[in-house]
């Protein structure tokens, strides 16, 4: 996910090559059982009296802090001449070692059992390495080359999957740490299919990678898909990024102990799922793949300026997640369509959980989708033990920027413009040569593509401030209904065995009623609830705009609460079948490939 810093002048300068000792690294896997791998490190020869080392404190993709120190132990070293020497611990992610001479190695177990795109898993199944979650590093030694020797092991058949560049044997190399850090690697007893798209003159590999138990039949079927999803979104540039070493590779993990996940990076993709290809994973893991190969072009090299470089001991904020990550979750779908793996009906359909979890939400009067960016510390992959209203507070910038993606793109269809052609733009000034943008970059370019009075009113009024689109008009001009069930009795809480599950949108009936979290509704105007009652079914018998007397119990005390019902105000989003063919076929031009 990272751009390649220097990375010309490191491969080809040979000056610099033969001037700057590579670190070396080694780590085997003997104790997987446990969770455990062996990891050995060679820093070269200090210019400084004290060698300072450390593990990262955050990892490209992901936004929050993770300590990965903490899962460090029985860590020693020995200088040149193999002497024992002491290592002295800084702060919780630093250590450091006075007085090396040489060389210095560093011999360290690490724990590792989370198989997503963040940590690291280790176990008889596979070694799943997130490399800033397993290799320790020297800061003034980023700017080196990397050799790193995997030892897999050949008991269980491992093979070793990485964008890593080849050198011989289990070893492969990296122009630098910022290379390094962005290429996951998988050791497993994995299946392999690969073809080959040519692109500027240019043939390229496009290898996908799969640890799973399903059988060879299946793979082949679900490769076919992740060819049509890499050609699909090829047609939207007109041109694949010029993958480095001519290659990209999916890494897929579908196994029972992985965690759900999809990690970018600048040549390659982490893919986890419990679901394997057999167990529901066919269907419902395609989608990830749809959104990490599009971040090839929109994250890896159409960039933040916020995030360049990333800085592994802090957290990385950037307001533009809106974009960078909203539109390529926009384009995920609609991939999906256009590649004819679902279709347009269901296409339509799976727009309305994210647009309800939207427009629906309180938050856009606290923030706009610039600050929900800001928020990705606190809520990507971030943990916390305390409670944290979220609802009422935030919208992830994944489903406000496809929103907002949605919308720029049908404003634009009605202007006979495009929003692919608006990436393409963007792509063109500052993707293609990774020149890092701002949000005012983006605001410029739309204003070159579509004009300044059209770019104005789309940043003034959905960027800058959290206006709504109207939805209505714009879905109409691509024959698609939007409606509200405006009869329907809407409460404005969940329950589950009676228990108010989650904070109340501020402004909702069970709000206003003064109801929250953790209230057990004991009954509603006098009448018991039965254990794990349906609100939905109870609701229906009243009409909107009636009053309910609520008895509650909060901290053991029984209360009553008066609730006034409103109108439900899901949407209702559905494909027109009966549109005139004019519109039928701009619906057609905009979701077919």
């Amino acid at each position: 996910m990272k751009k390649i810093i220097c990375f010309y002048t490191l491969v080809f300068s040979v000056v610099i090559l033969n001037a700057q000792q590579s670190v070396l690294y080694t780590i085997s896997f003997d104790k997987a059982e446990h969770h455990l791998a062996d990891v050995s490190v060679t820093f070269p020869q200090t210019d400084s009296d004290t060698l300072y080392i450390r593990m990262s404190r955050s990892s490209p993709g992901r936004y929050a802090l993770h300590e990965f120190a903490k899962n460090v132990n029985n860590l020693s070293a020995i200088n040149q001449q193999g002497d024992t020497i002491e290592v002295l611990r800084k702060d919780p992610h630093q250590w450091m070692i006075p007085n090396p001479k040489g060389t210095t190695t560093v011999n360290y177990t690490l724990f590792g059992n989370r198989g997503d795109g963040t940590y690291a898993q280790i176990d008889l199944s596979h070694a799943h390495l997130n490399i800033p979650a397993t290799f320790m590093y020297a800061k003034e030694f980023f700017d080196h080359a990397v050799e790193v020797t995997f030892v897999p092991r050949k008991d269980l058949n491992w093979k070793i999957a990485t964008q890593l560049p080849f050198k011989e044997g289990n070893t492969y190399t990296a122009p630098n740490f910022q290379y390094f850090f962005d290429s996951p690697t998988e050791l497993s007893n994995f299946n392999k299919r690969s073809f080959t798209v040519d692109s500027n003159g240019k043939s390229y590999t496009i290898d996908f990678v799969l640890h799973d138990h399903s059988p060879e039949d299946l793979l082949d079927a679900y490769f076919e898909q992740v060819k049509q999803i890499v050609l699909t979104q090829k047609n939207v540039y007109k041109e694949l990024p010029d993958f480095d070493y001519q290659k990209y590779t999916f890494i897929a993990c579908y196994v029972t102990n992985a965690s759900g996940d999809g990690m970018e990076h600048r040549n390659s993709t982490i893919l986890t799922d419990r679901e394997g290809l057999e167990n529901g994973g066919f269907k419902n893991n395609i989608g990830t793949v749809s959104h990490e190969f599009f971040h090839a072009w929109n994250v890896e090299r159409l960039r933040p300026k916020d995030l360049e470089p990333f800085d592994y001991s802090k957290a990385n904020m950037t307001g533009t997640l809106w974009f960078a990550e909203g539109f390529t979750s926009y384009y995920t779908n609609l991939t999906l369509c256009r590649a004819g793996i679902i279709d347009q009906q269901e296409y339509v359909k799976r727009l309305n959980g994210t647009f309800n979890y939207v427009w629906n939400s309180p938050a856009r009067e606290l923030y706009n989708p610039i600050e929900m960016s800001y928020q990705a510390p606190f809520v990507d992959a971030a943990t916390a033990v305390e409670e944290i209203d979220r609802g009422n507070t935030f919208i992830s910038y994944y489903s406000y920027g496809s929103m907002l993606g949605l919308a720029l793109d049908l404003s634009l269809r009605q202007k006979g413009l495009t929003l692919d052609d608006y990436m393409r733009e963007m792509w063109k000034a500052q993707g293609k040569s990774e020149e890092p943008y701002t949000i005012d970059d983006l605001h410029f370019n739309l204003s070159l593509y579509a004009g300044k009075d059209f770019a104005d009113e789309y940043f003034n009024s959905y960027i800058y401030n959290g206006k709504m689109p109207d939805f209505k008009t714009l879905f109409e001009s691509v024959g698609i209904a939007l409606d509200r069930q405006e009869n329907k009795p809407y409460a404005g809480m969940r329950i589950r065995q009676n228990l108010v599950t989650s904070y109340p949108f501020i402004g909702s009936p069970a709000y206003s009623a003064g109801l929250t979290k953790g209230d057990r509704i004991l009954a509603i105007n006098d009448v018991g609830l039965e254990q794990d009652a349906n609100l939905d079914e109870l609701l229906s018998k009243f009409k909107v705009g009636e009053s309910l007397k609520i008895s509650y119990s909060r901290f053991g005390i029984n209360q009553n609460t008066e609730l006034i019902l409103q109108p439900d105000p899901t949407y209702e989003i559905t494909l027109d079948s009966r549109v005139k063919r004019r519109v039928e076929k701009h619906r057609d031009r905009w979701l077919d490939k």
